[in-house]
């Protein structure tokens, strides 16, 4: 494409642009045409005081948010499902283990549960898969009270919590 600094628009390639303009093509497709870049185009054609149907670009903007939109709900409802099987995961049988000692010896222990410190990790790690789903996808106005009763018990569940 001919670049307008060292080969500059022509009143031909103008007279062009109105015409093709006038017959309903749109920038991209006079862009093609004339041999010019989309910048070119648009900016004559601003000072011609021309502009172009941008029905399609905005419908299409739309089904992209739209899209978007759908991912981030399902990424929410992934990151809910992550919070609840590690809140499971408090009552759950656990195996602890170590490894140290002067022979760097393993040894390991079945648990009723989690110890505390595990606890504490998987509460942390829920409350964060909470926080971030609950950032992919906001709640209504009338969850958010309830959302505030949860917080304040997770965060009472935690060692030094509130």
């Amino acid at each position: 494409m001919a670049n307008q600094n060292t080969n500059p628009v022509t009143d031909e390639e103008l007279q062009q642009i109105r015409d093709l303009h006038a017959q309903g093509k749109g920038r991209n497709e006079i862009s093609r045409i004339v041999g010019r870049s989309l910048r070119t185009i648009s900016v004559h054609a601003a000072k011609m005081n021309l502009t172009f149907d941008r029905t399609m670009t905005e419908e299409a903007t739309r089904a992209r948010k739209a899209d978007l939109e759908e991912r981030r709900v399902i990424l929410a409802e992934a990151l809910q499902s992550d919070a609840e099987r590690l809140t499971e995961q408090l009552w759950q049988p656990a195996k602890v283990f170590r490894i140290g000692g002067s022979a760097n010896k393993y040894t390991e222990k079945q648990l009723d549960e989690p110890p505390a410190d595990a606890k504490k990790d998987l509460m942390s790690a829920a409350g964060i898969a909470v926080e971030k789903s609950i950032k992919l996808c906001p709640p209504d106005r009338e969850d958010l009270e309830g959302l505030a009763a949860v917080d304040q018990w997770l965060r009472g569940m935690m060692p030094g919590g509130e």
